[in-house]
């Protein structure tokens, strides 16, 4: 029912959606900024992981550019613009990464866990054109169980079945229980931690 909520009051009503941010990223500090702040991210062999607010808005921006259209038919966490791209960036609550191939520092994946301060997270990635196959997707997904659970969080996602790379990702990198099947051939899972 919050998940619903959550979309209505993002895509119908946006002023109160930023407030109601607002209000959970001062509340989510203040619950968690502490254990943020003695943790450090994991590592990918071949990339170096990024906070989302160390990398360039323009390249973000350009990032998601470069991506085919049918890369968002199942991925729209956020709008991929400038203004929205640094909105995020201060979020303190949108704990995001980017991997950067160590080879040539192309951006070669982004990920987030979306907190909340109840002690939820909703993670969500997107695997560059180019890098896809190589597992990035199941190894962005285990760095973001790493850091939700590292913290106290209790993870969520919602994926299509009919995005086989995503549903794939999603259950080989996590231990899950479907919470509910939802419109769309989509499931809302709950990652477990191993």
């Amino acid at each position: 029912m919050l998940y619903k909520l959550a979309h209505i009051l993002k895509d119908k009503l946006p002023f109160i959606w930023t407030f109601i941010e607002k209000v959970n990223e001062l509340l989510f500090v203040l619950r968690y900024g502490r254990r943020l702040k003695h943790y450090v991210v994991g590592s990918i062999e071949g990339y170096e992981i990024k906070l989302m607010r160390d990398v360039s808005t323009e390249r973000l921006v350009s990032f998601f550019e470069n991506q085919p259209i049918e890369a968002f038919t199942y991925f729209k966490p956020h709008l991929f613009d400038a203004k929205s791209i640094k909105k995020l960036q201060k979020n303190r609550s949108y704990l995001a990464y980017v991997l950067l191939d160590t080879a040539n520092g192309n951006i070669a994946g982004y990920c987030f866990n979306r907190c909340f301060f109840q002690g939820v997270g909703y993670r969500g990635r997107m695997v560059d054109i180019d890098y896809r196959g190589k597992g990035l997707g199941t190894a962005m997904n285990k760095l973001l169980n790493e850091v939700g659970f590292e913290i106290g969080l209790r993870l969520f996602e919602s994926v299509s079945k009919d995005n086989l790379a995503s549903y794939r990702s999603a259950l080989s990198a996590s231990s899950v229980k479907v919470v509910k099947e939802l419109p769309h051939n989509e499931l809302y899972l709950e990652i477990l931690p191993d």
